[in-house]
């Protein structure tokens, strides 16, 4: 763990207002750490989303440990959790480990 799949964004303090705020694509956002075992059990789902939904979102990963400022602009209590930004604005917030049928349902109502 630690690298993400090709068409996930890393995010950092540097690139998140480019790559989430900005972004003409809704991003989802997961919200990990490298300690956290809900985290690695959800990582494979994001990355298939990230593929199965390419050029129509956008995926990235925040690790929490390291950008602590930006988990905490957003509220993250507990990890994983999922945002998905549109628009520069949080539309749907997922805490703890979900189902991909869930996060399917969540990514299709805001498409």
């Amino acid at each position: 763990m630690g690298l993400a799949a090709p068409n996930i964004v890393t995010l950092t303090d540097a690139n998140f207002k480019e790559e989430v705020l900005s972004a003409q694509l809704p991003v989802l956002v997961d919200f990990w750490a490298v300690w956290c075992g809900p985290c690695r059990m959800i990582a494979p789902l994001v990355d298939e989303l990230a593929e199965e939904y390419k050029g129509r979102i956008k995926v990235a990963k925040l690790n929490v440990d390291e950008y602590q400022g930006l988990a905490a602009e957003y509220g993250i209590m507990s990890i994983p959790t999922l945002l998905l930004f549109k628009n520069g604005e949080v539309v749907s917030r997922l805490i703890g480990y979900q189902t991909k049928d869930k996060l399917v349902q969540v990514l299709e109502k805001h498409l």
